[in-house]
């Protein structure tokens, strides 16, 4: 889960779109990613398309997985959200690149907005 919480009003982002990725290669000018989930952030700010629940007979074991020693980002489109709401921004997108150490570990990271900065932590 990730939460979106717009701190320049004191409440969670809704509406805001964001998408899971994995690193396919450093090599190169650019790395290149796949996208694995993607969803929007809902009336709590969180996003529960990414961590999705398993459906009626499929084992929680085969959605989506990270694995250790991986690249993933977490892609936020901040500026869908702050036009949304009738404010222009600084920043269109957040994104916040991090490494997995143990697949078995929660990965929370939650996203603090403004039109004109933001901060990001890995939560419990």
């Amino acid at each position: 889960m990730s939460p979106v919480l717009d701190s320049s009003i004191g409440k969670p982002a809704a509406g805001v779109p964001v998408q899971l990725q994995q690193l396919n290669s450093a090599d190169g000018v650019a790395p290149t990613f796949t996208t694995l989930a993607e969803g929007v952030t809902d009336y709590d700010g969180r996003c529960m398309q990414l961590y999705p629940e398993a459906a009626p007979g499929q084992k929680r074991e085969d959605l989506v997985k990270l694995q250790a020693g991986q690249f993933y980002k977490v892609v936020f489109k901040t500026k869908d959200y702050f036009e949304s709401t009738g404010r222009k921004c600084f920043y269109p997108w957040v994104e916040i690149t991090f490494e997995v150490g143990n697949p078995t570990e929660h990965y929370h990271i939650p996203l603090l907005i403004s039109p004109f900065s933001y901060t990001t932590y890995r939560g419990s």
